[in-house]
C-alpha cells in the first residue's frame, strides 16, 4: 500500500477545504446575493458550473463528490423537489469526469462545452414541472432557459480559473488526477 507523506496529507486536507470553500462561495453568490441583483429576471447557476469544472479537471471521483454537495446546495437554494439537482449534478459530475478520465482532453473548450450541457440540463430540470404539469407554453420557457444558460456562462470564466488551479494542485498529490 502506498505511503502518504505528511506533506501529501496536508495538501489533501487543504484541497478538501478549498473545494468546500468553492461550494460555499458559489452557494452564497447563487442563493443569497444574485437573487437581489437580477439581470432581466435571471439568477445565474454557479454550483452546476463549479461541479462541472471539478469533474473536467479532476475526474469522476471528485466530480461525483462535489456534484452531490453542489446538488444538495442547489436544491436548498431553489426550493426544488428534494433530490432533483442532487441526482442531476451527481450524475453529470460522474459522467463528465469519466469522459475526462478516458476520452476528452482536459481544457477550456471541453470545460465550456460541458458547462453548456450541464446548464441546459439544469434549466430543463427547472422548467420540467411548468412544462408538463402546469401546461405552460414551451416557447417562453425555452427562451428563459437559453437566457439563463448564456447568463450563467459569463460566470464560468472566473470559476474556470479557480477550478483549473485546483486541478493542477490535485496533480501534485496524484498524477492520475484523483485526490484520494
Amino acid at each position: 500500500m502506498k505511503q502518504w507523506t505528511l506533506q501529501k496529507r496536508w495538501t489533501l486536507i487543504v484541497l478538501i477545504i478549498l473545494h468546500a470553500m468553492l461550494l460555499v462561495i458559489a452557494y452564497i453568490l447563487q442563493g443569497m446575493i444574485f437573487p437581489y441583483l437580477r439581470f432581466f429576471g435571471l439568477v445565474p447557476l454557479l454550483l452546476p458550473i463549479a461541479s462541472t469544472g471539478v469533474a473536467v479537471y479532476q475526474g469522476s471521483f471528485a466530480g461525483g463528490v462535489v456534484g452531490i454537495f453542489a446538488g444538495i446546495l442547489c436544491d436548498v437554494s431553489f426550493n426544488e423537489p428534494a433530490g432533483t439537482f442532487t441526482v442531476l449534478l451527481t450524475f453529470t459530475g460522474l459522467f463528465i469526469g469519466v469522459l475526462a478520465d478516458t476520452v476528452m482532453a482536459r481544457g477550456v473548450v471541453v470545460y465550456f462545452i460541458s458547462c453548456v450541457v450541464v446548464l441546459a440540463a439544469s434549466a430543463f430540470v427547472q422548467m420540467f414541472p411548468l412544462l408538463f404539469f402546469q401546461d405552460v407554453s414551451p416557447r417562453p420557457l425555452l427562451t428563459m432557459a437559453l437566457r439563463q444558460t448564456v447568463y450563467s456562462l459569463i460566470y464560468a470564466v472566473p470559476i474556470w480559473f479557480f477550478v483549473r488551479a485546483l486541478g493542477k494542485w490535485t496533480q501534485k498529490i496524484s498524477p492520475s488526477g484523483r485526490p484520494l
